[in-house]
């Protein structure tokens, strides 16, 4: 896994524009800079946002506003953190402010299972219900504790770079991710056998991320 903080470049070597050197061609005025930014990693950016927001159309929102933000803020960036940090930091915020904004609403419904084998159909149903359940718990977690969680516990981000996004200290991470385990744990313990650790079992992994101008895929 590639730690979020590490400058990157096209195949993850060391040869060829960083992301650094991508973002300082994108406000030199390089039409395709930013869009590199992006296709190296939108794939984390949206899992980390439709994880965190449980809605793919949300997520989506959410992933674009940011790439939006970060594209005409790009002269801003100083350096102090990566670049895949800073990014990571914007979309998270966009995903915070949205969890702040919008009203609940219900779930929505399982898809039709038409023609599916009996077993892969019960497999299927038992897989949503599983990723409704996390989504569903996670959603009665303040916002903080929330992104805390969703970056340390389901994307497996370490502490220091969790805290790196989310512009707090290390120890503010871990104390938001033990009060928010302590918060799902009996949400969730129907769901696997009792676990000393209080771990998070992950949702199924999204599909169809954004695509490089920031939109979702299709």
């Amino acid at each position: 896994m590639a730690v979020p903080d590490q400058e990157l470049t096209g195949d993850g070597s060391a040869e060829g524009p960083d992301d650094r050197a991508l973002l300082a061609a994108h406000v030199a005025g390089d039409p395709d800079a930013f869009a590199e930014l992006v296709r190296r990693h939108r794939d984390r950016l949206w899992a980390v946002a439709v994880r965190t927001l449980g809605d793919p159309d949300d997520a989506a929102d959410a992933v674009q506003n940011a790439l939006v933000s970060a594209f005409r803020s790009a002269g801003s960036y100083r350096g102090e953190a990566a670049v895949t940090t800073w990014l990571h930091r914007i979309v998270v915020n966009a995903c915070l402010d949205l969890v702040r904004r919008r009203k609940a609403r219900p779930a929505d419904p399982l898809p039709e299972d038409e023609g599916r084998h009996p077993a892969d159909r019960t497999d299927h149903i038992a897989a949503q219900d599983v990723r409704l359940a996390v989504e569903e718990a996670l959603s009665t977690l303040p916002a903080e504790q929330r992104a805390a969680i969703v970056l340390v516990d389901v994307q497996g981000y370490s502490v220091d770079e969790a805290a790196a996004i989310l512009d707090c200290a290390p120890g503010t991470i871990k104390s938001r991710c033990s009060r928010g385990r302590a918060r799902l744990l009996p949400l969730l313990q129907h769901l696997r056998n009792p676990d000393p650790d209080g771990d998070v079992p992950s949702p199924t992994a999204p599909t169809d991320p954004p695509t490089p101008d920031g939109s979702p895929g299709t």
